[in-house]
């Protein structure tokens, strides 16, 4: 298994910016397709984006569209979730994935995914 560590998480308020960011551990970062999910409290965990094993498609949740942007540095094996315009129904905890089989049919799908981090808290309030 691959291990990643989220961070760059906070308290922000509505309309701000975040980035996220997840570093691998590991040879096999650019081998696997890479998402980032969330969970808040209550609800169960969504798909917010996720990006080809080597950038080529990238995918988001309608919810999101427009507003984030995922990325990958493979030199520093590095996810990136660069988020815009901020809303308070954006708070979550925010997991990165990594999978190395995952599909076109199964990008949004987080059981594709084998290896996850311990999370990010993400806080949008004024």
């Amino acid at each position: 298994q691959v291990q990643l560590v989220e961070s760059g998480g906070g308290l922000v308020q509505p309309g701000g910016s975040l980035r996220l960011s997840c570093t691998a551990a590991g040879r096999t970062f650019s081998s696997g397709a890479m998402a980032w999910f969330r969970q808040a409290p209550a609800k169960e965990r969504e798909f917010v984006a996720a990006i080809h094993r080597t950038a080529s498609s990238t995918y988001y949740a309608d919810s999101v569209k427009g507003r984030f942007t995922i990325s990958r540095d493979s030199t520093k094996r590095t996810l990136y979730l660069q988020m815009n315009s901020l809303k308070p129904e954006d708070t979550a905890v925010y997991y990165c994935a990594i999978g190395m089989g995952v599909i076109n049919s199964t990008v949004r799908t987080g059981s594709a995914y084998g290896s996850w981090g311990q999370g990010t808290q993400v806080t949008v309030s004024s």
